[in-house]
């Protein structure tokens, strides 16, 4: 359950040129490092438990079956994407634990990594991407030239697919 294979999961899991059942095979492989001869159902159970007791977040998520209905996918926080932001993260875990999370691989449980990653410090990379990606436009007079910066960074830093909203508001005169 090391968490570079978590990642490695969670990629496979999004990737849509993979059917359901390979996703399932795969992913057991990953997660436990064999395969099983079982009948596909069985798989199927053996992998939406481990990843509901595993890697599940608290809330109960859709699941695929055999038939193509959607398997569960660990919940994304809407701010930052594991792997768009990996540069940032690594920077982040070096800087703030002395963490090499490379040197970590197949060793760093993904229980611990999402707790040091939720306890990052204000002052690394990733937490200002953060703070870029969620601050608000600022309202009143004289905002427009630090929203219109704002939005640049906003911009460098978005995720994939991710609209910026416009600045809106008078131009300082």
């Amino acid at each position: 359950m090391s968490f570079d294979n978590i990642l490695l999961l969670l990629e496979l899991l999004n990737d849509s040129e993979i059917t359901n059942t390979e996703k399932i095979l795969h992913g057991i492989n990953i997660l436990l490092g064999v395969s099983f001869l079982y009948d596909i159902e069985t798989q199927v159970k053996i992998f939406n438990e481990l990843l509901e007791k595993f890697i599940m977040t608290s809330e109960r998520e859709t699941s695929y079956d055999v038939e193509g209905n959607p398997m569960p996918t660990p919940k994304k926080d809407k701010h930052f994407d594991l792997d768009h932001d990996a540069e940032y993260i690594y920077a982040s875990f070096y800087q703030a634990y002395g963490i090499d999370l490379i040197d970590q691989q197949g060793k760093l449980h993904w229980y611990k990594f999402q707790a040091l990653l939720a306890g990052l410090p204000e002052d690394t990379q990733f937490r200002h991407v953060i703070d870029i990606r969620t601050r608000p436009y600022q309202k009143g007079k004289g905002t427009y030239k630090e929203n219109r910066q704002l939005k640049k960074l906003k911009e460098k830093y978005a995720l994939p697919g991710t609209r910026i909203k416009d600045i809106g508001g008078e131009r300082d005169g």
